[in-house]
């Protein structure tokens, strides 16, 4: 772009001199020589301006150009690494959905072990459960190990504080409720009970 500008700016002066050489046949020997400095010192800083202006209009073109690109660099990295969350944690909400079901086999199955009179239906159910496990942890889910850790808000949520002669202050003591991961994400944190 500046070299086409440049080429412009040369024939200008050579139809500039082209001019001044008619023009001093014109005018007498003496009077030639000012015409042709004034022309000189006229059209020189004003193809220079024009030339200066360019330049800067071109730079102004080239920095917007690469903010533009940079923008869109930066737009394409955050959408690629927003789909690939989306498909990582796709089946976070019915997991979530699931986890009370999860819950009431647990206890089910707790209390079902009692009683010795419904042990067969009680292993049928325990059968279905761990099935229903499996299909869960092959999606992520995974269940927290909190007793006896120590106590960390972003994965357990306490509900109680107690007096523990066993664990030392800030140690979980008992788990409530179950806690979850989802990959590396906490889904449910865990209702604990925290030594005092």
């Amino acid at each position: 772009m500046e070299t086409g500008v440049e080429e412009e700016l040369k024939l200008n002066e050579e139809e500039a001199q082209d001019q001044i050489l008619n023009e001093e046949q014109e005018v007498p020997a003496g009077d030639a020589q000012e015409v042709v400095r004034e022309d000189a010192q006229g059209a020189a800083p004003e193809a220079q301006a024009e030339l200066d202006k360019l330049r800067a209009e071109a730079e102004d073109h080239k920095q917007r150009l690469l903010r533009a690109q940079a923008d869109f660099d930066n737009f394409r990295r955050r959408t690629i690494k927003e789909k690939e969350e989306l498909g990582k944690y796709a089946s976070a909400k019915l997991i979530t959905e699931l986890l009370p079901v999860v819950d009431n086999f647990e206890r089910a199955l707790g209390s079902a072990s009692e009683n010795a009179e419904i042990s067969s239906y009680a292993k049928g159910v325990e059968m279905i459960f761990r099935q229903l496990e499996g299909v869960l942890k092959a999606e992520g889910l995974v269940p927290m190990e909190s007793v006896g850790t120590p106590f960390n808000p972003e994965y357990h949520q306490a509900i109680m504080q107690v007096e523990s002669d066993e664990y030392e202050e800030g140690t979980v003591v008992e788990e409530v409720q179950k806690g979850y991961m989802l990959k590396d994400k906490v889904l449910r944190p865990a209702m604990v009970k925290v030594s005092g």
